[in-house]
């Protein structure tokens, strides 16, 4: 029984509750990034609403910073992804010493510990999943569906502010 109460504390919120109103900003931003990344044409369209999930917040100003850090550790992560699996494709040493290089260029730039997990996972995307496509492309598609949901998401938080909840 202690293990569901604490279980229970740890999942359910007290100061930033999940809302019926997040839940369609949320959709209406997810399927609007998905309908225009698939009217680009993009490979793989589901990025743009899984960027756009991350991004969506209560307020343009908190979305922004988000934003920000997720649109640099994505650049991030498909550069050196690019280049490391262009000079060296298919060397786990590589993959090992571009994380570090991009570990050690986020703590240079001083970004926020989410722009270099983006970064990481963008470069695994780009470096070890094999593709049909030329490594450089698939690192230009995935910034550009990454970007384009970053896009609608910070354009609806900034169109669709989210009220506060009423007191009870």
């Amino acid at each position: 029984m202690k293990l569901v109460a604490r279980l229970s504390q740890l999942v359910v919120s007290k100061d930033n509750p999940s809302t019926f109103q997040t839940a369609t900003r949320t959709a209406v931003a997810a399927i609007a990034s998905y309908l225009v990344a698939w009217v680009f044409h993009l490979p793989q369209p589901y990025w743009a609403p899984i960027s756009s999930m991350v991004v969506v917040q209560p307020s343009m100003g908190a979305s922004l910073p988000l934003s920000v850090q997720r649109l640099t550790g994505t650049a991030l992560g498909a550069a050196a992804g690019a280049v490391a699996a262009t000079y060296f494709p298919n060397s786990l040493w590589a993959f090992g010493i571009a994380v570090l290089s991009i570990g050690s260029l986020c703590a240079i730039l001083r970004t926020e510990r989410s722009a270099f997990r983006i970064a990481g996972i963008t470069l695994v995307i780009v470096m070890l999943i094999p593709q049909s496509a030329p490594v450089w492309v698939v690192a230009v598609h995935r910034s550009c569906e990454v970007s384009l949901g970053i896009a609608v998401g910070l354009l609806v938080s900034a169109v669709w502010p989210e009220r506060p909840p009423k007191s009870r």
